[in-house]
């Protein structure tokens, strides 16, 4: 396997792409063209579960961040019922488990928090489909390094786009978190390697990911099915 991971060391026969060529029209994937679209901007999952009170308060949210916590909700939802159904299949052990049900736990807390705020405007939970991707460690941990190291880049590529101050200030505060998930499934995976591209932190500054690319990536797993 290539040091720099793809989603094709893990989608060897092209199944994925193809399942996800096949999503369309007005399923979860057409949504997320739409969103981003609609928005002008993608951020990663998580971003907002530390927004500040004046969201709380009822503070109007631009349409266009509307939009973007509606696209951090979907993938918020993906990332959940990833995490949550690794865990319930049993076939992790050590500290992969033990990162499992942590992180699990941080999605569930962010899909909540963004119903809360969004309330009756939230999008609904999509149906997933992760192939076999739970069905071992290896599986596993290459599949979250992938999902927790493009959230990463999503945010940082995008989150200039974010008008209200508040949700602003509450995707900084929770970047952090979602960075340290990252660090911590590539610390795993490669623990002990010695080569600066899978270490933990491989460079002292990172650039963001584009919106077409974040899409690209989320739409080719094929994992949304509707």
């Amino acid at each position: 396997m290539s040091e720099t991971f793809t989603w094709g060391d893990v989608d060897k026969d092209g199944a994925l792409q193809e399942a996800a060529a096949e999503v369309d029209g007005d399923t979860r994937a057409g949504f997320l063209r739409k969103a981003a679209i609609g928005g002008g901007a993608v951020i990663a999952g998580g971003a907002f579960a530390g927004a500040l009170p004046a969201i709380a308060r009822g503070q109007a949210i631009p349409a266009s961040d509307i939009a973007i916590l509606n696209f951090a909700l979907t993938l918020e939802y993906l990332e959940a019922e990833f995490y949550a159904k690794a865990v319930a299949d049993g076939k992790l052990t050590g500290e992969t488990l033990r990162f499992a049900r942590v992180v699990a736990n941080h999605e569930l807390t962010h899909v909540n928090f963004l119903k809360r705020v969004l309330g009756a405007r939230a999008v609904a939970k999509p149906t997933f489909d992760f192939k076999d991707t739970t069905a071992s460690m290896a599986k596993f941990q290459a599949t979250a390094d992938v999902l927790e190291f493009t959230g990463v880049h999503a945010y940082l590529g995008q989150v200039a786009n974010i008008k209200a101050k508040p949700v602003l200030v509450g995707a900084g505060r929770i970047l952090p978190v979602e960075a340290r998930h990252s660090a911590w499934i590539r610390d795993i995976r490669f623990s002990g390697g010695t080569n600066n591209v899978t270490t933990p932190a491989p460079a002292a500054f990172e650039d963001g990911f584009t919106m077409q690319r974040v899409l690209q990536i989320v739409q080719s797993t094929g994992f949304i099915v509707s």
